[in-house]
């Protein structure tokens, strides 16, 4: 959001347009000729921001974000590092802190939710490392823009969906179509993890959709990247409770959210989590 609001200051700006992938490539190439004062194996351009009053931080937000780091603690992800192939260049699952994959499954570890909704699969480790700690009961849908299968660097497998505790659904949650048969998924999910495209637009449309919907309960949303350019304005624009957990988990932003119900009786009951689906492929 910051970067596309940035985009849209600097075209007025010019009288002509700019597009935002590339200033921010140009800010990315200024912050190398400023020289970093460090060096390491993955450097990205952020801002410190003074922290402001927000929503109060529920005693069940923090007791969450304790029991998760302490479960990361003490959990060892080294059968999903053991199906990783030469084209990762560190173990990341069990890299901790400086990752997210232990804090995700410490987290459902403490839970025990039922239903985990992941927005972006990507190479399938997140799903993978909350997927060891699901309960028997328990099953994660997880939505990106293209089949798992067509990534040449999955590390998931076919026994992996095999007993139906794990499913994709290949379609785009901004799309209006598939975000509204998915709602009935997405309103009924214990804990979201949220890891789109951080492109300044997918994040804030799809808050805003949240924030117009009913949850049937108070989901923990688990948002990656928070500290990257394009995550800045979306995170500090979120009022629901959070807390930056940036420290115990990956090194370019970890945030949790307690989406609070919002007032008013709900307009109309919630679906079975069993049940609940989306009529996607």
């Amino acid at each position: 959001m910051v970067t596309a609001l940035l985009a849209d200051a600097v075209s007025a700006r010019l009288g002509r347009p700019v597009a935002a992938d590339f200033l921010m490539r140009l800010l990315r190439r200024v912050c190398r000729d400023l020289k970093y004062p460090a060096t390491a194996r993955h450097m990205d351009c952020s801002l410190l921001l003074s922290e402001e009053p927000g929503a109060a931080v529920p005693a069940t937000l923090f007791e969450a974000a304790i029991g998760a780091v302490k479960a990361a603690h003490a959990l060892s992800l080294d059968p999903i590092v053991a199906r990783m192939d030469g084209s990762f260049p560190i173990p990341y699952p069990n890299v901790w802190p400086g990752e997210h994959y232990r804090l995700l499954a410490g987290l459902v570890a403490t839970r025990q939710p039922r239903l985990i909704v992941e927005i972006g699969t990507g190479d399938g480790l997140s799903a993978l490392a909350m997927k060891t700690q699901l309960p028997a009961d328990g099953r994660i849908v997880t939505f990106d823009v293209a089949d798992w299968r067509a990534s040449s660097r999955t590390c998931l497998r076919d026994e992996d969906v095999a007993d139906g505790r794990l499913s994709q659904v290949v379609g785009d949650l901004s799309d209006d179509s598939v975000f509204h048969r998915s709602q009935p998924l997405l309103a009924n999910a214990d804990v979201i993890f949220f890891d789109g495209p951080k492109d300044g637009r997918f994040e804030p449309a799809l808050l805003a959709r949240f924030e117009d919907m009913e949850f049937s309960g108070e989901p923990l949303i688990v948002f990656d990247d928070i500290r990257l350019w394009t995550m800045l304005g979306v995170w500090r624009g979120i009022r629901q409770p959070k807390l930056d957990l940036t420290s115990f988990g990956h090194w370019c932003g970890t945030g949790l959210v307690q989406w609070a119900r919002p007032a008013g009786p709900r307009s109309q009951p919630p679906v079975n989590k069993e049940t609940a689906t989306c009529a996607l492929s």
